[in-house]
């Protein structure tokens, strides 16, 4: 049985006109469209109660045999680390979820994460969804601006008016940062895209010990600190595990859709020496012969067929035997440091797998375990690093600075990712790393799939070519729900994809037929087990645009016979490379790919739009204490120009404590605070920092306090003076030799105290201001 019902409207239909529900009263035609119209009132109304019969209006109830459904959605995970796929990283809990049910091996995303999320969430490819690339590199292109469009509702609104509660925790990378402060507007927030509970973070990533989260619109601060035990992932556990039993206690008859996306496996890489110590030295065998070990489980347990290629290691992969003893002791820490994050997050996925099985309706629990959205990431660049942030501003990290660091990896204070070798190795057995779209290596990733009630066991992969677009048509069929034409008066696109349920019981289903990949101008084109690429760009060169589109080399090969991309054809194929070509400009076109932009870091620059509501035109900002959480995009334009914080504040002498603006994190940020009574000026520029004290202690009383912030000009991150006034009277002068052109990362902007990450090591935070803040104005020039 399938229904039409959906958002908000009040009764269901058959397309044949039949009344779903007792006591619904058919329409004579069918709506395509919803919300749709109230129902007719069914009872009686006379001149009083007493002549009169009620009638309540029914509400939404899914079908009787609705399963729930669990989206589990890990980040930046290669096809070959996990022990579920052959790779050296022990995931028990992943391996326990396959033994139960089924493993695809050719199932595919867009390479990066917020394309691939938008792609899964509404069913569109990612560029019709608004989601060419990620929010913070947007541009004013209809495929680019991040901002999902009304044309793409989400499987979320259509299951939550079919009578399904819809959860979603973790990550969000689809709402435009500027959309991310307190004003909204809320509907591309995840309460706004069909999810009735929201407890996550805005952004790409964010700090595991430090984390900026909100509940549903609302900023929410961690319960304890690093030090007593917090993590963001045990945190994200914790409330999902919980809302899923409430829901069950509640309402056992509903079923429930839940989106878990921890930031895990994305960058920075958190977590205690514990975890880490258990893989001390399992690496040490380096990255080329991880990819033969892996390789041969792989082949051994037959997640790839067995004439399938090892790839070679490419000339941007540097041969282990020709590293240092520091290079080779550097690399090999930063990948057990992932390795034990890795295994602390399958310990936590454990947990919420467990708590399903404890349901009452365990049985009928669909779960699509997605195990990553893009490939292994080579984001930390060719050394890794310990502050990926700088990395991603096009600032690589030199050996030495690593190694000093060491004591303090996976710690609060380090932002870690490691170098390209190990993503490379990461996706064994294929080419190229997450961001290239063209290859394998960034689109591949494994997936399982569970549900007791319908799914037998298979140790045999499923190998039918999928990809991310097609899970809301399979979720849809699941809950007997049919995808409506019109949503809130606006004519929807068709869904990209296809509805891959008969693969559950059916080991031959072949999958989709033909599908495009397109990120940064890496792309590529699958048709009919043919699949021709095009490599454009290198992921951990943000500074590098290469341009000469028309000067790419393409590649071709033969899926059916070549599973990991090894044999190119191109040369001796010119033809068959001709028509892939012109498939690909079809599907370009049809899916609104252009235009193509390959910039990477220069698009950080790139005008946003501000804040809706707000002055673009505005050089004054005025604040109060409580304006805390604001999204770096959000916050007033306070890089690569002079500005002035002007507080008037009511001081404590010696006594006045706390930060007065909090802007930025660990990685690199502005801090202007008070500490035992004097004014502090600080730049943190990834980790380099410049801290300016008055010579004077605050009076007791109304004071003027002015921070002013002297940018030399003449480019992008230049130096900078820190002057420091106390009531007109300058107290405090130094210079900053250089400043962050881009961006802080991963952290807030804040009045009156410093949330999540600090700025400087000189506070804890909060932080708050012990004295009393009239009002900050800052005065950008």
């Amino acid at each position: 049985m399938k229904s039409t019902f959906t958002r908000r409207s009040t009764t269901f239909f058959l397309t044949v006109g039949i009344a779903i529900l007792p006591g619904i009263r058919a329409q004579e035609a069918p709506s395509t469209g919803i919300p749709y119209p109230p129902p007719p009132f069914e009872g009686k109304i006379g001149k009083t109660y007493k002549e009169s019969e009620p009638a309540w209006p029914k509400i939404p109830t899914a079908a009787k045999d609705a399963p729930n459904v669990l989206i589990i959605l890990l980040d930046d995970v290669g096809f070959g680390q996990t022990s579920t796929f052959g790779g050296l990283i022990p995931t028990p809990n992943l391996d326990k979820l396959a033994s139960e049910g089924l493993r695809y091996n050719r199932f595919h995303t867009t390479a990066i994460c917020g394309p691939s999320r938008a792609a899964l969430l509404t069913g569109r490819n990612h560029h019709q969804a608004g989601n060419g690339f990620l929010m913070e590199w947007a541009t004013g292109f209809p495929s680019y601006t991040t901002m999902i469009p009304k044309t793409t509702a989400t499987v979320a609104e259509v299951l939550k008016d079919n009578g399904y509660t819809t959860w979603w925790f973790g990550k969000n990378h689809n709402t435009p940062d500027w959309e991310t402060g307190p004003t909204g507007p809320f509907d591309r927030w995840p309460t706004g895209l069909g999810f009735d509970y929201f407890y996550g973070f805005n952004a790409g990533e964010t700090h595991q010990f430090y984390p900026v989260v909100f509940e549903n619109t609302t900023a929410a601060e961690p319960d304890k600190t690093p030090e007593q035990g917090y993590h963001f992932m045990t945190d994200m556990t914790d409330r999902a595990i919980a809302k899923m039993r409430y829901g069950k206690s509640v309402a056992p008859e509903k079923p429930f859709f839940m989106y878990f996306a921890p930031g895990a496996m994305h960058a920075p890489h958190h977590v205690t020496k514990e975890w880490r110590d258990k893989f001390k030295g399992k690496f040490d065998m380096g990255w080329e012969k991880y990819r033969e070990v892996v390789y041969q489980n792989q082949l051994k347990m037959g997640v790839i067929p067995p004439d399938t290629k090892l790839t070679p290691r490419p000339e941007w992969v540097p041969a282990w035997d020709t590293l240092s003893a520091e290079q080779k002791k550097l690399y090999c820490a930063l990948f057990e440091n992932y390795a034990g994050f890795f295994s602390f997050a399958d310990h936590e996925v454990g947990r919420l797998l467990d708590a399903v099985k404890e349901l009452p309706d365990a049985e009928n629990t669909l779960i699509l375990y997605l195990v990553g959205d893009n490939g292994a990431s080579s984001e930390g660049g060719p050394d890794g690093t310990l502050d990926e942030i700088r990395s991603l501003n096009g600032i690589n990290s030199t050996i030495e600075e690593n190694l000093a660091g060491l004591d303090k990896l996976g710690g609060p204070e380090t932002e870690p990712h490691y170098p390209v070798g190990w993503a490379w190795a990461g996706n064994t057995p294929f080419q190229w790393v997450k961001q290239v779209a063209s290859h394998l290596g960034g689109s591949r990733n494994p997936m399982v799939v569970s549900w007791p009630a319908k799914i037998k066991h298979d140790d045999k992969p499923r190998d039918c070519f999928l990809h991310l677009v097609d899970v809301m048509p399979t979720i849809l069929e699941v809950a007997h729900v049919e995808m409506p034409e019109v949503v809130d008066g606006i004519k929807q696109l068709p869904l990209a994809g296809k509805s891959f349920l008969g693969s559950f019981t059916d080991a031959s289903f072949k999958g989709r037929d033909e599908q495009y990949f397109e990120i940064l101008s890496n792309r590529s084109i699958y048709s009919g087990g043919w699949k021709a690429n095009a490599q454009h760009t290198l992921p951990w060169r943000q500074d590098l645009a290469p341009g000469n589109w028309d000067k790419d080399k393409w590649e071709l090969y033969n899926l059916n016979e070549d599973f990991s991309e090894a044999e190119n054809l191109a040369e001796k194929m010119p033809d068959k490379l001709a028509e892939m070509k012109a498939k690909f400009d079809a599907a370009a076109e049809k899916y609104d790919v252009y235009p193509l932009d390959d910039r990477g870091a220069a698009r950080l620059f790139e005008p946003k739009p501000p804040p809706p509501g707000s002055d673009p035109k505005a050089t004054s900002f005025i604040y109060y204490p409580g304006a805390v959480r604001l999204a770096e995009n959000a916050a007033p334009p306070m890089k690569n120009r002079s500005w002035t914080l002007t507080a008037k504040i009511d001081a404590q002498g010696v006594k006045t404590q706390g930060v007065i603006l909090g802007f930025g994190g660990v990685a690199a940020g502005i801090s202007a605070y008070v500490k035992d009574g004097v004014p502090v000026f600080a730049y943190n520029y990834f980790e380099k920092e410049t801290r300016v004290k008055g010579n004077k202690t605050l009076p007791e009383g109304e004071a003027t306090l002015e921070f002013d912030f002297v940018y030399a000009g003449g480019g992008l991150g230049k130096a900078a003076d820190l002057v420091i006034k106390l009531d007109g009277e300058e107290i405090g002068r130094g210079k900053c030799e250089q400043t962050v052109a881009g961006r802080f990362g991963i952290d807030t902007f804040g009045i009156g105290e410093d949330t999540g990450q600090p700025v400087v090591p000189d506070y804890q935070t909060p932080f708050k201001f012990t004295g009393g803040i009239e009002k900050v104005v800052i005065d950008v020039k």
